[in-house]
């Protein structure tokens, strides 16, 4: 098994009977909103013992980045490029009209890239996925013409969890619930019908399990099995059974779970002991300032949501029993994500989603205490809970401060040298495609790729950390920058300009040192003028060279 050593000089392994029985499979694992601190391995409370056995078995990642919402990391994490660069210049749900028809802004994983189930299929890997794709929603632009063998997908940025749809007339419906309405395909077709027991995060694992044993297909080659869940995402819904087991967990509110995350989390070693804090920011009402019913009603949301992730993890509990079974588990690398940051939206403040949206889910959804968690309720758990989640850092997602780009993840295999410990690097999603394709010495094609002229990766291996070959990932200057919906960032080694409009910011650059200040809560722009002009020079390169639109700060959207 090729885990060490560079890039080999051959580009693919056409020939699948020469494909090596021991070739180490891969299975790529991504929660849709989780929290930084939501599993049990990242200091939470919520029951997650699968995922947590293989976060301490592995290399957990405390300083991994995404982009800040959705589409735009999947296309990161299947590209090795920037979302700019890979068609998800903006989601496509919220492309600004200086946007559209531009190059990168295709709101689908263009051509312009080699996707990472491409070129394993290629070196003669069995391509499975069964889960959120949201990167095209056209027959073209299924998982099956971007490498996927067998595919089972939610094609939009989400869905009823229970595939349940109110019966609203059509010159009601809200943008929201248009652009989440439930659309699935299998393989290179739409399917027309869902189970009656329909359950995202159960079927998208029946599937992927469906797949796996799929010997005539598999035959005897090694597996890239890609399991994107839309789960925790709102509307939140789960099976009663789970939801019960955290009644009453959350009757104190957010800002007594925050601190109890945040304690576990210096406990552990995730964060350092003396780390600064963002305080929370929020246009609603404080935990103090709610009625009783308010309380209850915000508490019942998020034992919804810990009861999706609960369930998340016994499905993945359920595709580790079978690796286990089959003896294929010791062999097979696996990687854990979230997208971005946890959710902290207040869906119903957003006038994009109009008619008044809040008005519209009263009539059609019952939001009753009892049945919040249902196929016929719909609900968000809003930015308290959200900044729970992500502290110390500011803010979720949607935007590029830390709360928005820094999420959980980690990397399992047992001849990875780092293993069984905790790493403080950073890097980003950008850097899973290549990380893969040295481990299994499969050389990326460069500038074309079966005719399509390709744009340059942006990620970079960092096989070479994990094999101790190396004690740091990335450069001391390395830069890393993000955009979307007028947020912006820019990092230059521990250096970090960021720009968040109103009214969730001061609507100008701020600087910070996040080496001293990872909760971004002191801002240096003043003290250090050369500093921040530098990596605004910086900031202009990034923009230039990664096809950036930028436009006023009046784009304030977050879809999904």
């Amino acid at each position: 098994m090729p885990i060490s050593g560079r890039l080999s000089t051959c580009s693919y392994i056409n020939d699948e009977n020469s494909m090596s029985a021991k070739q180490p499979n891969i299975l790529l694992i991504v929660a849709d909103d989780l929290g930084f601190s939501d599993l049990g391995a990242f200091g939470g409370e919520i029951h997650t013992p699968n995922l947590d056995a293989i976060a301490l078995e592995g290399l957990r990642l405390t300083n991994f980045h995404t982009a800040s919402t959705c589409s735009p990391t999947r296309s990161m994490l299947l590209s090795g490029t920037d979302h700019h660069l890979a068609g998800l210049g903006a989601m496509a749900e919220a492309i600004h009209p200086e946007q559209k028809g531009q190059t990168g802004y295709e709101g689908y994983l263009n051509d312009q890239v080699a996707a990472l189930p491409e070129l394993l299929k290629d070196a003669g890997y069995y391509t499975i996925m069964s889960g959120k794709w949201h990167l095209g929603l056209t027959p073209e632009r299924f998982p099956a013409r971007r490498g996927f063998e067998k595919s089972f997908t939610l094609l939009p940025g989400a869905a009823n969890h229970y595939a349940f749809e109110a019966d609203i007339p059509e010159k009601e419906i809200p943008g929201l619930l248009k652009v989440t309405r439930g659309l699935y395909a299998e393989n290179d077709e739409y399917v027309t019908s869902l189970p009656e027991d329909f359950y995202s995060s159960d079927y998208f694992t029946d599937r992927l399990l469906d797949y796996l044993q799929d010997d005539v297909s598999r035959q005897t080659r090694p597996f890239f099995a890609y399991l994107p869940f839309s789960a925790p995402h709102w509307p939140l819904q789960a099976h009663p059974e789970d939801i019960q087991k955290y009644q009453g967990v959350y009757d104190a509110g957010p800002e007594v779970l925050r601190q109890k995350r945040l304690a576990q989390v210096k406990k552990l070693g995730l964060v350092s002991s003396n780390a600064t804090i963002h305080p929370v920011l929020a246009q609603t009402k404080f935990w103090e300032n709610l009625t009783e019913a308010e309380k209850q009603f915000s508490a019942r949301t998020m034992e919804v949501y810990a009861a999706m992730v609960d369930r998340l993890d016994q499905n993945v509990g359920r595709v580790i029993k079978y690796l286990k079974q089959t003896q294929q588990y010791d062999n097979t690398i696996i990687i854990f994500l979230s997208d971005n940051g946890a959710e902290g939206a207040q869906l119903e403040a957003l006038p994009v989603f109009g008619p008044d949206i809040s008005a519209v889910i009263d009539k059609y959804y019952d939001n009753a205490l009892e049945n919040i968690g249902h196929g016929n309720s719909y609900v968000w758990y809003g930015e308290h809970w959200a900044q729970a989640a992500t502290a110390p850092s500011r803010l979720y997602k949607a935007h590029t401060s830390e709360g928005g780009i820094r999420t959980p993840a980690f990397i399992k295999h047992q001849a990875f040298a780092r293993q069984q410990d905790i790493s403080h690097e950073f890097l980003t999603v950008m850097d899973v495609l290549p990380t893969v394709l040295e481990t299994l010495q499969i050389q990326h094609p460069g500038g074309r790729y079966k005719g399509r002229q390709l744009v340059p990766l942006r990620g970079q291996s960092i096989l070479p950390y994990l094999n101790k070959q190396q004690d740091h990932i990335h450069e001391k200057d390395h830069i890393t920058g993000w955009e979307l919906f007028g947020q912006k960032a820019l990092r230059k080694g521990d250096w970090k300009a960021l720009f968040i409009p109103a009214p969730n910011g001061p609507n100008q650059w701020q600087l910070y040192n996040l080496a001293e200040d990872a909760g971004e809560t002191e801002d240096l722009a003043e003290r250090y003028p050369e500093k921040l002009q530098e990596l605004l020079a910086d900031w202009k390169v990034y923009v230039k060279d990664n096809g950036v639109i930028e436009f006023g700060q009046q784009a304030q959207v977050k879809i999904a």
